[in-house]
This record gives structure tokens, C-alpha cells and sequence, in this order.
């Protein structure tokens, strides 16, 4: 029996959950009562993510570039618009475009499912590419900003609780399902569509559009990994539109024998899994989210977090860094086996690069030794914020340049990547379990010990989280446009805006491509 209290919905595995999703959103776009740090981190997401997205189309990015030209050649009155447009156009095509500019750098937040309170730890990884759907959806149905993000607290909400109950990595499915159905559920309800028609929308999205982890395999990454969240929030979207129009999609999909839940967890009946869905308070699924300070694959951030705690300690070997002779990176899975992948070595695009562990430790640490060479000192900077801010690692680091730099290609071949085994593995996702060792050739070894909560980890309360990510959206903002300080002042502010119809309307620069 669905079950509610002041500040939280359940839906039982053996009812209809997904109808329970539908009364959910549309509950909660009318009555949500999230606190104000719930507002507050889920800002910080969406501004984190605009600037990951205008940067990406001012560097001419593929994927968004094709998409977002895609969107402005279906025109539609009451639509939605696409990032530097106020032209409107069909809201799943500004939400797929919109989508596809935000997830390029695989910079913006991160989940990994884990809620150890009410014993939901599938640890489906997730990110915050989803906050196109309010947007458009508040532009077509002429709402404000409160709405828009009321909106994205809902859209985490249904996702990240998803991702804490069913593993779908585990299948090989891709983790942008749970997105999907978020979505659909997210725009219905901001829509005015009945729970009924939510739940048809759902059926259809996970009986017709499942993505394979197909998109992330091989040795050279396509278009498609950073697609992955755009092209099926498209279809979701799509799927919505047409169950308002009467269109019936599959009922009770998270029951039907037939469907991806019970086929790959067999039940008698129920679904695999309770859903609980919080309604107030600060028990919200983005409160576990973690932030990238920078561009790089989040399960290297304990690996980056070991290099600024040596380098910083140690800042002589910055000054003489022909002295380090080998460097080990201890993780745990999934990690080892996704960033760790011996094809991503040798990485040659920018999709390989920044989920090569690898590239992306020696990156940094590469940075740093220039930075010592150009001041003539090691010590560069005071503090850990400091020091992220210094490295951080932007679009630049992931050229066609970049990734064929001599000296980053010699420290990655100093690196030896081990798997850490139980020991690790049992610690995540709870935390980013991760060693790093730097073996100097006078046999000192400069040990950083277990990383587990990096600065950008949701569990990490040393990092200034403000500071480093102003600099990070200042960072990104210079590269989109000659004074990014509107647009992260409209993001920041967009609780208050009564209209968000001009949002986009932003002269983004365009520069030459990265790669």
C-alpha cells in the first residue's frame, strides 16, 4: 500500500509504481516542500551545468553542435529554446540539444545510488543532465522559476532514488533509463498530465527505448557516451506528448514479467525493489549528489584529491620531477575496471581521454610540474582549494595537444593502476576508495593514504564547495562568452525569475575546437 508522511512517499513493490511515480511528480509540483539547502545544492548543479554546456558549444563540440542545429530546423510556437536562442522550437529538440551541451565535457554532477539509511545501495552511477526537461517544460506551459526548480529537485528525486534500488550497469544497461522515466514523469506533471497518462508515458519509454552500455565500450568513445542522456530524455519527452494525446502505453511497467526490471531480477509478481520518494525537509536524493571540480571521470577524484594532498605536501617534487620513478594508483571496482581499462592507456580522442585514469592523474600532476617550472618554486599555492583551483582541469587539457604531450605521456607511463580488491571495494559507494603512491628514485615513497571522500564528494566537509565552484563556472564562463557574470547570476538566481521565456538568449563566442 503506497504510504506517505510529512516528508516522505512510498511505493511498495507489489503496487503499481509506476502510477505512484506519476501521482508523485504531479504531487509534488503542487505541494513539494524541499529546504532551502536542498534549493540550494540543486542551484549550485544547475549553474555548474549551464556553464559545462555554453562552454561546449562555444568550442564547437560535436554532438551539441549537430543537435542544437537539429533542434532550430523545427520551429514551434510555445515551444522551448536552445541555449544562445530565444527562437522556440520543439521542446524535445531544445531538451535533447540543451542536454547534449551539458553532458559533453562529462563535467556536471555525479550520483552513485547508494542510501545506506533505508538499506538501498544498488550504486547505479547517474548525472545531473536533466535540467533541460523543467526548463522547457516551464517555457512551453508559461511558469516561473520557481516552478522550473521545483521541477529539478522532483527530476533528482526520481532518478537518484531509481539509481539507489536497481543497478541497471549490472545488466549493461545504460544509467540514463532512470532519466529518462524522471523525465517523462517531471514534464507530464509540469505539463498538467495525469498521473495515468505519466504512467503510460513511462511504459512506453522502458518497452521502446533502452540504451545498452554499448555507447560506453570500445577503445575510442563516440558521440554517443556523451549523448546518451539527450537522445533518450528526447524520446521520453516524445513519449510524454503522445500519452497526452491519448496515446497507451504499456501499465505498470515495473511489474511487467516482460519488462527490463523482472526479467533481469525475477520476482513472483512485484517489482525487484520499494521506492521511497522524499516530499520535504532536507532528505532529498541531490544531497548525495557530488560535484566535478573540473573535467575528468568522477571516479578518478580520489586519485586527484592523492595528488593534491602529495604535491602539497611535498611541493620539492614538483621542482625535480625527474626524481619520480614509479606512481601507483590503488581503486576499487567499478573504477578500476571502467578508468582502468588497459585500451584507455593510449587514449587518442577526448571521450577515451577523460576516462583514462591514467591521462587524468598524469594531466594534473603534469600541470602542476609547469606551473613549478614557470614560478621556480613547488609551492604554488596555499591550502586544498587553492590547489584545485590552480590544477583544475579544463576543455584544454583534453586536445588533440594536450593528449599527445610528451610529458603527460611519460608520467602516464610510470603508473602502475591496481585494483585494491574487498578491502575497496567494500568501501564504495559509500566513499571514492583510492591510494596513491609516488616512489622517488632515492626509494622514498610518498604515500597519501585511503582517499575516501575527495573535495567535490557529497560526504566531503573540508572543501570551500562555493569557492571552487565560482572558479570553476568562471573558468568554463570565460570560455563561452566575454562576461559570463549575467548568465551565472541568472542561474544562481532562477528561483526568483517570473519568466524564463528570454533564458537562453545569451551571445555565446565561438572559438576554435579543442580537438
Amino acid at each position: 500500500m503506497t504510504t506517505a508522511t510529512a516528508s516522505s512517499m512510498t511505493l511498495p513493490r507489489n503496487e503499481n509504481q509506476a502510477l505512484g511515480i506519476g501521482t508523485y511528480a504531479c504531487e509534488f509540483m503542487r505541494t513539494g516542500d524541499p529546504s532551502s539547502a536542498v534549493k540550494h545544492r540543486t542551484i549550485q548543479f544547475f549553474t555548474d551545468s549551464v556553464l559545462c554546456g555554453l562552454s561546449a558549444l562555444a568550442l564547437q563540440t560535436n554532438a551539441p553542435v549537430v543537435l542544437r542545429d537539429e533542434a532550430l530546423t523545427y520551429p514551434s510556437d510555445g515551444g522551448a529554446t536552445v541555449f544562445g536562442s530565444s527562437q522556440r522550437v520543439a521542446p524535445e529538440k531544445a531538451i535533447a540539444a540543451n542536454a547534449s551541451a551539458v553532458r559533453e565535457w562529462d563535467s556536471n554532477g555525479t550520483n552513485f545510488g547508494y542510501n545506506p539509511t533505508l538499506g538501498h545501495t544498488a550504486g547505479e552511477f547517474g548525472h545531473n543532465d536533466f535540467y533541460a526537461v523543467p526548463i522547457a517544460a516551464a517555457q512551453v506551459a508559461g511558469l516561473d522559476g520557481a516552478a522550473a526548480l521545483r521541477g529539478m529537485i522532483c527530476l533528482d528525486e526520481i532518478r537518484g532514488r531509481l539509481a539507489e534500488v536497481f543497478s541497471l550497469k549490472s545488466y549493461k544497461i545504460d544509467h540514463v533509463v532512470h532519466g529518462a522515466i524522471a523525465s517523462a514523469a517531471v514534464y507530464g506533471a509540469m505539463l498538467g498530465a495525469t498521473p495515468e497518462q505519466i504512467e503510460s508515458a513511462i511504459g512506453m519509454v522502458v518497452a521502446h527505448y533502452i540504451p545498452w552500455r554499448a555507447i560506453r565500450a570500445g577503445k575510442q568513445l563516440s558521440d554517443s557516451k556523451g549523448a546518451s542522456a539527450a537522445i533518450s530524455t528526447e524520446v521520453a519527452i516524445l513519449s510524454m506528448k503522445r500519452s497526452m494525446k491519448g496515446f497507451i502505453g504499456p501499465r505498470d511497467i515495473f511489474r511487467n514479467p516482460e519488462a527490463i526490471w523482472r526479467q533481469f531480477e525475477p520476482t513472483d509478481g512485484d517489482s525487484p525493489f520499494d521506492l521511497v520518494l522524499s516530499t520535504g525537509g532536507d532528505d532529498f536524493a541531490v544531497m548525495g549528489m557530488h560535484f566535478k571540480l573540473g573535467l575528468y571521470e568522477h571516479q578518478s577524484a580520489g586519485a586527484l584529491q592523492g595528488i593534491i594532498d602529495l604535491v602539497s605536501a611535498n611541493p620539492t617534487v614538483l621542482e625535480n620531477p625527474d626524481t619520480i620513478k614509479q606512481i601507483t594508483i590503488v581503486a576499487y571496482e567499478p573504477a578500476f575496471g571502467i578508468i582502468g581499462d588497459p585500451a584507455k592507456r593510449d587514449p587518442k580522442t577526448r571521450q577515451s581521454a577523460d576516462h583514462s585514469m591514467v591521462y587524468i592523474v598524469s594531466t594534473m600532476l603534469r600541470k602542476a610540474i609547469e606551473r613549478a617550472a614557470e614560478t621556480g618554486s613547488g609551492t604554488l599555492a596555499e591550502g586544498n582549494d587553492a590547489w584545485w583551483k590552480l590544477l583544475m582541469l579544463a576543455p584544454a587539457d583534453y586536445g588533440r595537444d594536450a593528449i599527445a604531450d610528451k610529458t603527460t605521456r611519460g608520467l602516464m607511463d610510470k603508473i602502475q593502476f591496481e585494483h585494491g580488491g574487498q578491502e575497496y571495494d567494500d568501501r564504495y559507494p559509500d566513499g571514492i576508495p583510492t591510494s596513491l603512491v609516488i616512489e622517488l628514485t632515492d626509494g622514498t615513497k610518498l604515500d597519501s593514504g585511503l582517499v575516501m571522500y575527495p573535495s567535490g564528494h557529497a560526504r566531503n566537509t573540508s572543501a570551500d564547495l562555493d569557492d571552487i565552484l565560482l572558479h570553476k563556472a568562471g573558468l568554463l564562463g570565460e570560455i563561452a562568452m566575454e562576461d559570463a557574470s549575467s548568465i551565472i547570476e541568472r542561474c544562481n538566481g532562477i528561483e526568483g525569475a517570473a519568466d524564463l521565456g528570454n533564458l537562453w538568449e545569451v551571445s555565446i563566442l565561438q572559438r576554435d575546437p579543442v580537438d
